[in-house]
């Protein structure tokens, strides 16, 4: 089966708390059960908060390292699961399904595939 990598969105700022309609630790514990259960769970990780992520680029030979993400937004990249389902609209459901969706986004990609052959084969 394909797998696909469901990115998780939050806002950077403000996120509502659990009596305004946010996530709890509980919800995500659960909705990660559930995935289990299904036997479609792969992987799957919360990120720390943007400041403490460090970006790396190499230009003209030069390495730039800069404190925090790679550009301003005001959403944040909060997690990640990956997903073993039959196709797309498998996934599309249990992105659907995410705690945080009702006030944040899921980006669904699908994990790219290589050959192990070597390319000089």
């Amino acid at each position: 089966m394909p797998q696909y990598t469901l990115l998780i969105y939050v806002p950077s700022e403000g996120r509502p708390a659990p009596e305004d309609g946010g996530a709890t630790s509980e919800q995500w514990y659960d909705y990660t059960q559930q995935l289990q259960d299904a036997g479609v769970h792969v992987a799957g990780e919360g990120l720390e908060p943007v400041a403490s992520a460090t970006t790396v680029r190499v230009r003209d030979g030069e390495t730039l390292i800069t404190d925090g993400p790679f550009a301003e937004t005001k959403e944040m990249l909060g997690g990640f699961y990956i997903v073993d389902v039959p196709d797309l609209d498998a996934a599309l459901k249990w992105a659907a399904k995410m705690p945080s969706i009702a006030y944040g986004s899921t980006e669904i990609r699908p994990v790219m595939v290589f050959d192990n052959e070597p390319a000089n084969a």
